[in-house]
């Protein structure tokens, strides 16, 4: 018997780990909750490790299993879109790119805008995983804000693409104190692209402000909204996500982000000549080869 996992045992994990039932999962791949329970075990027997808890109550993914899982569901990804990346290539040719969640509809638009005829599928996770999935050839380009804070594949390169500063976005009626503390007595809602979120929050709380995290650009606007209260993001995303009404301050937090463009090595050509205008429709500054870790926030 085979060691690798068919493609039946990764659409079981990753239903399984959605639905949280076998009879749930076995529903949505048409087979009974018997099959779908013995197809488990014996993945299980071959992994040698236990994946899922289960009881009269459902099934809980262990941290095998739910690490299986998050690896499934991309593999399947990854087939379903082979027959269009085929077709794509036929037509003109096409890239597969990835980028995290709240540069998606920044990144993306401009990157295909850029390209022109070329296909761009696109992939949304976290920027490690996005790095990884360029070092083993699943993606053929990443744009992410960390690689130059944590260790890359040897067979990649990143190419600093473009420069952010935070800034502060002022929802509608929020105004901000004067004098060094012009956070005094406010919560701020926080967000950073990068790794750098403890240091923006030790500025935050210099500034007399109460800092809350926020797991994404769109979520700190939104909770900055419902709050009142000003929100800290990288100044590129507080221009796009300004409303009528709401303002750029013209407070200066320190720091810098750049944003990267991951691929493996040699850097493909249609990407070499398509970045080089990228920063330009994102509104950035261009960045630099001489960009440097301690340059970052």
């Amino acid at each position: 018997m085979s060691s690798l996992p068919t493609v039946e045992d990764l659409r079981l994990v990753e239903a399984l780990a959605r639905h949280g039932s076998l009879g749930a999962a076995g529903r949505e791949l048409l087979i009974s909750q018997p099959a779908a329970s013995n197809r488990l075990a014996a993945l299980e027997r071959r992994i040698g490790e236990r994946l899922f808890d289960r009881d009269t109550t459902g099934a809980r993914p262990t941290p095998a299993g739910r690490a299986l899982a998050v690896e499934a569901a991309h593999v399947l990804e990854h087939l379903e879109a082979i027959f269009d990346r085929a077709r794509a290539a036929a037509r003109g040719g096409s890239i597969t790119a990835g980028t995290f969640a709240s540069l998606a509809s920044w990144v993306f638009p401009a990157l295909g805008d850029l390209l022109g005829e070329v296909t761009v599928h696109q992939v949304a996770d976290h920027g490690d995983r996005l790095v990884e999935w360029v070092g083993e050839g699943s993606l053929d380009v990443a744009f992410v804000a960390i690689a130059n804070q944590m260790r890359l594949p040897a067979t990649v390169t990143a190419l600093p693409v473009a420069r952010d500063r935070p800034a502060v976005l002022l929802p509608e009626g929020v105004r901000l104190g004067s004098g060094r503390k012009p956070f005094a007595g406010l919560d701020v809602v926080a967000y950073t692209y990068d790794t750098s979120t403890a240091t923006l929050h030790r500025r935050i709380s210099e500034l007399g402000g109460r800092p809350r995290r926020a797991a994404t650009a769109e979520t700190a606007v939104r909770m900055g909204r419902l709050l009142g209260c000003p929100i800290v993001l990288p100044r590129g995303l507080g221009v796009s996500y300004a409303e009528p009404g709401e303002e750029i301050s013209p407070m200066t937090i320190p720091g810098r982000l750049t944003l990267f463009m991951v691929t493996r090595r040699p850097v493909p050509p249609e990407l070499s000549a398509a970045v080089a205008g990228l920063a330009a429709r994102l509104g950035l500054e261009p960045a630099s080869d001489s960009s440097r870790p301690g340059e970052e926030m």
